[in-house]
């Protein structure tokens, strides 16, 4: 049978970078294998989840390119698709297990659960429930079902020992004695994570389960529920954690921890993509570049690191600058315009005098959001001069009369171009016995304010005449009357 994996967030928080990098390995492994990817939304948790993290769990997914085969806005045999629609189903499978002899029911307070286990800890010892309701008589029971009394549904762990083979670290096993009797059903009626997962995983016949490493603690206890429910097991394959250079589990101490957050600075998906891809797993070769098809070609479980994965963000910056340079120019503009609009700068995406500043821009971009401020001389009316600009290139003596002189000369160039450009500043340089050096740095600066940017020839050339004369003209003003005024 082809494959059939899921992706299970919970509309607790937006999409973040591990549960994304999760969602990718289940989405390659499905395409490799011709199988099905089932989106599934785990909102058991009524109090935090919301409407609004669905939507932006749904957005992080699509922008992302991971599309579902089942799941929300798609639909599928095997729905609903959202936990809390059913209810009744986990219900059901609590009292099926009851029934067989697989769980019990619980009638023990909060506060005496609360009690024994403050009094384990104050002892230093591990706690675990000591199975007073399991030990009820029936007249106990038929006296506290008489009364009403809350009651939870745990399940009754087996003294045996619990194996399985992971798909990513191997043989795992635990003994059963260390499991307490879980609770599967709270008394307020809504399941706990391990029965919902199981029940969901069984009925929507899940073939392999690839998710974090900080699940592996909770898979001997699935195990027994897809036991004791008489489902097939399916096949776990526990993927590293991510963490942040500081070798810590990723948080938001260490910066963006959300898709969305990664896309407002500016990231490509597919960049984004690549690099989740390469956070715990391996191609087996030494390509880094590689495209959503290429990465689902070579995915595989035996693929994936045993050991964590670093997130570091200058990696991610080459990588987004690598996909920005192979990006279509018309394509590119498109996904800068946001940008743009959101700095107040207005652009035609379609305008090729804006095609040719975003090739001449993106060498020097790292993210989409680096053009907005790269771009910013090119689409005022004027410029700031940068104090450390200032500093660094406009102190020598006579600049005023050398910048003028070139201005003079860029009013007679013909054609406006790169090359007549060039000629004109060394020309220039050279009749007045200056190095070029000095008369193209504070050009730079006369032009942009700054001590850096893309190739001045070329810069001037996309100005065009009119504004490289007039910023010029006001750099010559600016050294007549600044404190370095040296005109002569």
């Amino acid at each position: 049978m082809a494959p059939r994996v899921r992706f299970a967030p919970s509309p607790t928080g937006y999409l973040h970078v591990g549960g994304a990098r999760t969602a990718l390995f289940n989405w390659l492994y499905a395409r490799r294998h011709g199988g099905t990817f089932v989106l599934r939304i785990e909102d058991t948790d009524v109090q935090r989840s919301s409407a609004d993290m669905v939507t932006g769990i749904l957005e992080g997914m699509r922008w992302l390119g991971l599309d579902w085969d089942e799941g929300p806005d798609v639909g599928g045999a095997r729905g609903p698709y959202f936990q809390s629609e059913r209810l009744d189903r986990y219900r059901e499978a609590a009292a099926r297990l009851v029934r067989e002899g697989h769980a019990y029911y619980c009638y023990c307070s909060a506060e005496r659960l609360r009690s024994e286990r403050e009094k384990a800890e104050q002892e230093g010892a591990a706690w675990q429930y000591d199975r007073t309701c399991l030990a009820l008589t029936p007249d106990r029971v038929a006296a506290l079902e008489a009364a009403g009394a809350p009651r939870a549904i745990r399940f009754k762990v087996p003294s045996t020992r619990t194996a399985f083979v992971d798909a990513v670290h191997g043989p795992i096993e635990f003994d059963s004695a260390r499991l307490e009797d879980f609770v599967l059903l709270r008394s307020d009626g809504y399941p706990t994570y391990h029965l919902s997962v199981v029940v969901d995983d069984a009925e929507m016949e899940i073939s392999h389960v690839i998710r974090g490493d900080d699940h592996i603690s909770n898979t001997p206890k699935h195990v027994l529920l897809f036991q004791a429910l008489g489902a097939p097991t399916p096949v776990f394959a526990h993927v590293p954690l991510i963490l942040g250079a500081d070798k810590k589990r990723l948080s938001k101490r260490h910066g963006a921890t959300s898709v969305s957050e990664y896309r407002r600075q500016g990231y490509l998906p597919e960049a984004m993509v690549n690099f989740l891809a390469l956070l715990g797993w391996s191609p087996g070769d030494d390509r880094e570049l590689m495209s959503m098809d290429e990465l689902a070609g070579a995915f595989s479980l035996e693929g994936i690191s045993r050991g964590n994965a670093v997130f570091n963000t200058d990696k991610l910056d080459w990588m987004n600058g690598q996909y920005i340079v192979r990006l279509a120019t018309d394509s590119l503009a498109a996904a800068v315009a946001p940008f743009f609009q959101e700095a107040g700068l207005q652009v035609r995406i379609s305008d090729p005098w804006f095609h040719r500043l975003l090739d001449l821009l993106r060498p020097r971009a790292k993210r989409l959001t680096d053009f907005v401020d790269l771009a910013r001389p090119f689409l005022s009316d004027t410029v700031e001069y940068e104090a450390e600009a200032i500093e660094k290139h406009l102190g020598s003596a006579g600049l005023g009369a050398h910048v003028d002189a070139l201005a003079t000369s860029l009013r007679s160039i013909d054609p406006f171009d790169e090359p007549h450009v060039e000629a004109a500043v060394r020309g220039t340089a050279a009749e007045r016995g200056i190095k070029a050096g000095m008369l193209i740095h504070a050009t730079r600066v006369a032009v942009t304010g700054r001590t850096a940017s893309p190739g001045l020839f070329e810069v001037l050339a996309l100005l065009g005449r009119e504004r490289t004369v007039a910023r010029l003209e006001r750099l010559v003003n600016f050294l007549a009357t600044g404190p370095r005024a040296d005109f002569s």
